[in-house]
């Protein structure tokens, strides 16, 4: 499977607009909500306060530039905002295998404790990482090994 990738958007100016649990929480829903569209499956994500990662795989007819449109797009025209919202490009790494999955899934995982936010992943309501979100299973063939020291997500 190569359609899997880890994607990483920042927010114009690096403000921290998902600071507020109001933002971070329609964050989700826009990305939740293009999920139950089937506009990509989704694997994994983290909303910090200036950036988001998420793992996803587009559909086969969606290209990832148009399923990054989706998020970054929906999210904008939900806030309302009058100022630009987003740095005008992504970034993303195609995941290679299971061992790359497993190391983009703990990097989302541990980002928000790498940045003092909290002491464990599954505090970090804003994560899927905190087990309150259901996520789509991971494309066959990127299954993660048993013994790499991470916990599947409810």
């Amino acid at each position: 499977m190569d359609r899997t990738f880890f994607i990483t958007s920042v927010s114009a100016q690096r403000k921290t607009i998902f600071q507020r649990s109001a933002t971070a929480d329609l964050f989700i829903d826009v990305l939740l909500h293009y999920r139950a569209e089937r506009k990509y499956l989704l694997h994994e994500f983290v909303v910090m306060p200036d950036h988001f990662h998420t793992l996803i795989t587009p559909e086969p007819e969606i290209s990832l530039e148009r399923a990054v449109q989706f998020i970054k797009g929906g999210f904008s025209f939900r806030l309302r905002s009058s100022h630009p919202v987003w740095q005008a490009s992504f970034t993303n790494h195609r995941i290679r295998d299971d061992e790359d999955l497993a190391r983009h899934r703990e990097y989302i995982w541990m980002n928000p404790v790498r940045a003092g936010l909290v002491g464990r992943p599954e505090e970090y309501l804003f994560s899927s990482a905190s087990g309150r979100y259901a996520l789509d299973a991971v494309p066959q063939g990127l299954k993660p090994r048993i013994g790499l020291g991470l916990r599947t997500p409810a």
